[in-house]
């Protein structure tokens, strides 16, 4: 095996089919077409000696030869990327995190924790993006991001089977609620009851990266009327201010419910939970990295949602 001429545009097309899970996604991400994107994998796997992707039905994962050329990949792209940033004049990698969220954490908690950081630690740079929980796992894999918020539902598994487990800490469980145009005659009651939700009109967001659709109460008993679909939280409760139709949310976005909507605690059958973790890799975390876990866990335990038949914590 020979790395001496691997490029640095394969380490990154490598890192991003790694974060992105197929060559179609990655190819996407990077402006390239499907076939460069294979060109360089094939390269890659030439230097390595080995197969570094196992091909499924359901897109790829690293074997193990390429989790350890996936990890030393990181380090030089880091060592890349941070001498680009000290060039421009930049924060330096050690004032840097990278946070991935999933989107109903950027409602609420990732802008109150960044605002905090801002206040207390000022030259503590974080950038980062939204994605679905799948995606998130990934790029943590990848190395493209130190943190993430990523989304649970019961049985609550962990966001993926690969070795060594991910670093988790659950910051909130809440209830999963149903967000209600005020006009609606369900929204004149301090909760909804899980039978009345069948024979409803929903909003729903079908996102990418395998977290499924989002939007219809779950277990109803009944093929849902879906009506609109749209991809961010907000632009759903906005429909249903406009008398569109009914949404799940989670509890924690009762407090940027825009007006016209009510937020409600359902009733009946099993409870809905929604947990919200942040993870990481499992070694020991930089400095700057343990620093932006901990305001997000102290904005998470902070963040305390109320919507209407939902009890305040004692």
């Amino acid at each position: 095996m020979d790395f001496t001429d691997v490029s640095l545009t394969a380490l990154r097309v490598f890192r991003a089919v790694a974060e992105h899970g197929t060559f179609t996604a990655a190819a996407v991400s990077m402006g390239y077409t499907q076939s460069a994107v294979s060109r360089q994998i094939a390269a890659i796997e030439r230097a390595a000696g080995a197969e570094l992707l196992e091909r499924r039905r359901d897109g790829v994962r690293l074997t193990a030869a390429g989790r350890i050329v996936m990890r030393r990949a990181t380090i030089v792209l880091e060592e890349i990327e941070a001498t680009t940033r000290e060039l421009s004049g930049l924060p330096g990698q050690a004032g840097t995190v990278r946070l991935g969220w999933v989107p109903s954490s950027g409602a609420v908690l990732v802008p109150r924790a960044l605002a905090e950081l801002r206040r207390t630690d000022p030259d503590l740079h974080v950038v980062g993006r939204e994605g679905g929980t799948p995606a998130l796992a990934r790029a943590l894999r990848s190395g493209s991001i130190d943190l993430a918020l990523l989304a649970s539902a019961p049985p609550f598994r962990a966001p993926d089977t690969d070795s060594p487990p991910l670093a988790l800490q659950t910051l909130t469980e809440r209830a999963l609620c149903v967000a209600v145009p005020a006009a609606h005659p369900l929204a004149r009651g301090d909760y909804v009851d899980v039978d009345d939700l069948r024979g409803q009109q929903w909003i729903t967001g079908s996102s990418s990266g395998g977290d499924g659709l989002m939007g219809v109460w779950p277990g109803l008993d009944e093929r849902p009327e879906i009506v609109l679909t749209a991809r961010d939280w907000l632009a759903k409760l906005h429909l249903v201010a406009a008398g569109c139709g009914l949404t799940t949310v989670p509890a924690t976005l009762a407090a940027v419910a825009p007006p016209g909507v009510r937020v409600l605690s359902v009733h009946g059958g099993p409870q809905e939970q929604r947990r919200l973790l942040l993870a990481r890799l499992p070694h020991p975390p930089e400095q700057a990295v343990s620093r932006v876990a901990a305001v997000l866990r102290a904005e998470a335990l902070a963040t305390s949602p109320h919507p209407a038949g939902l009890p305040r914590p004692s």
